[in-house]
């Protein structure tokens, strides 16, 4: 009798859900007259033409059918921080070769810690190859992003640099690809726009500045002041180079010691690389040390430990002329929880007698000089600030949506107060808004064009699925966020990067939260970004799904390959020996 009253009981419900949902609340239902594999066009906008714009300029119309992109470039060419700063030792502060896009290798490196020169035509040269300049428009800027729900588009207002005009285009995709160090910015001190010497920003350098014989100083001690430092030490007549924070100063990979002097290959090497067997064999082994260094990141670690006394021992060295700086310099936090350099020249040029060490706090800049609160008056020709750029990931342009504005929300003291994102790629309330190397997405190892390509790779499957599903809109869900915040604070206190050090990655506030890195490994990353979590996004289906049924997009029960007398429909057929049954019926259909 029970059985009998649920069957009942079943079919009572089945047929008032069929009533109310198939015909009272959803019109009915009519195939759409298309192929299942129809992809329909996508409008996609790009901000930024550095490495993380190239990748998406060669990656996205590879792995995107029907993808209508533009690349939105505020300079004249491609290349993005190695465009912008050209200041004396400007150079990669990691290996050259692995500073390079995993498809496109450069045999050629002049030295091991390429110039930036060398670096910004390698990255140029790769542009041009794969027709990246067709998708960019240059000088151009974005002023501000909006989302217009009524229409599913981001209205974005350009402004043209060179004549000043701006206008608004509208993207069905939005993607932020501006970099860790877009906006250098001038420090704050009283005075400073009373200064009468020469007064520049080292990301804002003027190449017609002639540094000889000159006294000069130089604020800031991170990677570019670490540069400009040696060259400017060799040609001045006196430098002083105002240094609060302590660093660590790196020998080169893994923190082995090498020459001061930057490493440069011999014509044996470079004749030996020609061969691409032997250099893919170096390039792995070198590229493989990066992606198993993961471990000097850890609190406690033998890695990290071991690090803490080679490092010291190396600026020992290094500071034989002057063996009192040592102690000025080391710091008390451990390595990696600010960003390392090798530094070449720059401990060799503090010990030389034209450079003075100054730690006091600057308390104001006059028209002749500097002076610090001790009350030290020191009377300068130039000041060169190498004291960074934007560290709290704020977008430099309004992004607004449903009335949230990301510019200011995820500032200290905005809604958010911090870069509040899903897996570093999209944040809640933001539909069809993607970030290329943004907040939290990039691991502390392995290689940074290996990064951005894996996270281009993981948008693209998104776009792919928008494009060929019937899908208008995707956003990560607001609890998907949340618990990825939530494993990255109880992730991050286990690494040196939560100790008390002013950094990029914690928004130059000591022991603040962690924005800059991936919450694990670079490899760890990777696996989790093999395939996105499907079910952490909410979707909105397209207007002309009238009837909102799910398989709409499987069209009129046909393919176009079908109807393609020389398509090829039976490509899981092999030849025995070449079956590989991880890839078997994988990628039966490839878009």
């Amino acid at each position: 009798m029970a059985e009998l009253q649920a069957k009942e009981r079943l079919k009572s419900i089945s047929g008032h859900l069929a009533n109310t949902t198939r015909e009272s609340v959803r019109p009915k239902f009519e195939l759409e007259d298309h192929m299942v594999d129809y992809v329909r066009p996508l409008r996609v906008g790009v901000v930024g033409a550095g490495i993380s714009g190239i990748s998406a300029g060669v990656l996205l119309p590879a792995k995107v059918p029907g993808i209508d992109l533009t690349i939105y470039e505020k300079n004249s060419d491609v290349g993005g921080t190695w465009v912008e700063n050209i200041y004396p030792g400007v150079r990669c502060d990691v290996p050259a070769n692995v500073y390079q896009s995993t498809f496109a290798p450069n045999t050629q490196w002049t030295e091991a810690f390429a110039q930036g020169h060398e670096i910004r035509k390698y990255w140029q040269d790769l542009a041009k190859k794969h027709n990246v300049y067709q998708y960019v428009k240059f000088s151009n800027q974005i002023q501000h992003a909006e989302w217009l729900p009524t229409e599913s588009k981001w209205a974005v207002t350009i402004q043209d640099l060179k004549n000043q005009e701006t206008r608004v285009e509208k993207f069905d995709i939005f993607i932020t690809a501006i970099g860790r160090f877009n906006a250098w910015k001038l420090p704050d001190y009283p005075g400073i726009e009373d200064y009468k010497g020469h007064l520049r920003h080292s990301s804002n350098w003027d190449p017609s500045f002639d540094p000889t014989s000159k006294t000069v100083a130089v604020i800031g001690n991170g990677a570019s002041g670490i540069q400009v430092v040696p060259e400017l030490q060799k040609v001045v007549k006196h430098l002083d180079h105002y240094a609060r924070s302590r660093t660590w100063i790196a020998g080169s990979l893994g923190g082995l010691d090498r020459k001061a002097e930057p490493m440069y290959f011999s014509e044996e090497q470079l004749k030996e690389f020609e061969n691409p067997e032997k250099y893919l064999e170096f390039r792995k082994e070198l590229e493989n040390t990066y992606w198993k260094r993961f471990g000097a990141v850890m609190k406690g670690s033998k890695e990290n430990l071991a690090a803490k006394e080679e490092f010291r021992e190396l600026m020992r060295r290094r500071l034989v002329d002057k063996p009192e700086l040592l102690d000025l310099i080391v710091p008390d936090f451990s390595p990696h929880c600010r960003r390392l350099t090798p530094g070449p020249g720059y401990l060799e040029a503090l010990s030389q007698p034209n450079v003075s060490f100054i730690q006091d706090k600057i308390a104001r800049i006059t028209p002749t000089g500097i002076e610090t609160v001790s009350g030290v008056h020191r009377e300068v020709d130039a000041i060169i600030c190498s004291t960074g750029a934007n560290t709290d990931y704020a977008l430099p342009f309004p992004v607004i949506s449903h009335g949230t504005n990301l510019a200011s929300a995820w500032k200290p003291d905005g809604e958010f107060g911090f870069p509040y994102t899903y897996l570093g790629i999209a944040t809640p309330g933001f539909p069809n808004l993607f970030y290329i190397h943004g907040p939290n997405a990039a691991g502390a190892s392995g290689t940074l064009p290996h990064s951005v390509e894996n996270q281009v790779v993981y948008i693209a499957k998104l776009l792919r699925k928008l494009s060929n599903q019937g899908i208008k809109t995707v956003v990560p869900k607001k609890e998907a966020a949340d618990d990825f915040v939530e494993y990255c604070d109880s992730f991050f206190p286990t690494t040196v990067l939560s100790e008390e050090c002013s950094s990029w990655s914690n928004g130059g506030i000591p022991g603040g939260k962690i924005h800059g890195h991936w919450p694990g490994s670079s490899a760890h990353s990777t696996f989790v970004r093999r395939s996105p979590r499907w079910e952490d996004f909410d979707y909105e289906l397209l207007d002309n799904n009238k009837s909102k049924n799910r398989f709409a997009y499987w069209g009129n029960g046909w393919t176009s390959k079908e109807l393609d007398p020389e398509s090829d429909l039976t490509p899981y057929l092999k030849h025995p020996e070449k079956v590989d049954l991880r890839d078997w019926h994988e990628s039966w259909w490839d878009l």
